[in-house]
């Protein structure tokens, strides 16, 4: 099998949080700028940490600096602790099929599983640690690696290429995601794309986008095959 490169998001993709990220947000712009509304003029699905919170700013009339762009992040990382112990099980889960994906995937050697997502790694950390799955991720691309989603998804793939000891060029690469920004991403850097609707957006409009294939979850037979390669 030729070697293979698995980057997952995140929100929407692996897990579901109740908005535990937006609620953390908008708690560390009250704590820095007395607004808790910047972040509600636009989306923020597929748009890295660092992206959000200088978008936010200018919303309401801020000029961003890296320096007042970290002080939000180190606020947003207290806050997010806290509303990731308070939230209740009903509304912060794995999604269908990941669990499986994940334990078929690292059974083959040839395989390396990272993350492929705009949360800083400290706050994936968080996230993924309330199911009790950051553990199976030795690496990955981070909103902290670059603001940018395609240059970020771009170093999660060169970091599972060097753990698979294979020139990059020579292995196959899959972002996993929910929106069409992973969509592009992938596409950005020649990496195949599976879609999963289990976030703001259907399979069909991923398809749309541009993904290679999209399901409603990957709790369906066909989809995990299609993620490890084996129905080609």
């Amino acid at each position: 099998m030729q070697p293979t490169v698995l980057l997952f998001d995140v929100d929407g993709t692996l897990v579901t949080t109740g908005g535990v990220g937006r609620r953390a947000l908008e708690i560390a712009f009250e704590r820095s700028f007395g607004r808790r509304d910047a972040c509600r003029t636009f989306r923020l699905d597929g748009m890295t940490d660092r992206a959000i919170v200088r978008t936010g700013m200018r919303a309401i009339g801020v000029e961003p600096t890296e320096a007042l762009i970290d002080r939000v992040l180190v606020d947003y990382l207290l806050v997010l602790a806290e509303e990731v112990v308070d939230a209740p099980d009903a509304t912060y889960r794995v999604h269908a099929g990941m669990a499986e994906t994940l334990d078929r995937a690292r059974a083959r050697r040839e395989v390396a599983v990272g993350l492929g997502t705009g949360n800083i790694r400290e706050g994936a950390r968080i996230k993924l640690e309330r199911v009790g799955i950051y553990d199976r991720f030795p690496f990955g691309g981070f909103g902290c690696d670059a603001e940018d989603r395609t240059a970020l998804i771009h170093r999660g793939a060169e970091r599972g290429a060097a753990l698979l000891g294979a020139p990059l060029a020579e292995c196959r690469v899959v972002v996993i995601g929910d929106t069409p920004k992973d969509v592009w991403a992938a596409q950005a850097i020649g990496a195949e794309s599976v879609g999963v609707g289990t976030g703001s957006f259907s399979p069909e409009q991923l398809v749309a986008a541009g993904a290679t294939r999209a399901f409603a979850n990957l709790a369906i037979p066909e989809a995990v095959d299609v993620v490890l390669g084996a129905s080609r």
